[in-house]
């Protein structure tokens, strides 16, 4: 299972840069690396069943993660 690299929006707003999956040493789970877009631009990981998931919000089935593009050259501006 993959996931495409590129730019992501959180469904709260925020953006994040994928930059692949892993897998975790110990148990081989699949785990999305990636990177926020604000703040200390931080690494992190989460399951990819977990980034992949869809959330309810205000009645609408909506991704956790959107795909923005493949490709940028610098970090949207946030409206």
């Amino acid at each position: 299972m993959n996931i495409q690299p590129g730019l992501y929006q959180h469904y709260s707003g925020n953006f994040y840069r994928v930059l692949g999956v892993c897998r975790h040493s110990e148990t081989l789970e699949a785990m999305v690396v990636y990177q926020s877009l604000y703040g200390d631009y931080g690494l992190w990981v989460r399951p990819l069943d977990m980034f992949k998931e869809t959330i309810t919000k205000n009645d609408e089935t909506i991704p956790r993660f959107k795909f923005i593009s493949e490709m940028w050259t610098q970090p949207p501006t946030l409206r």
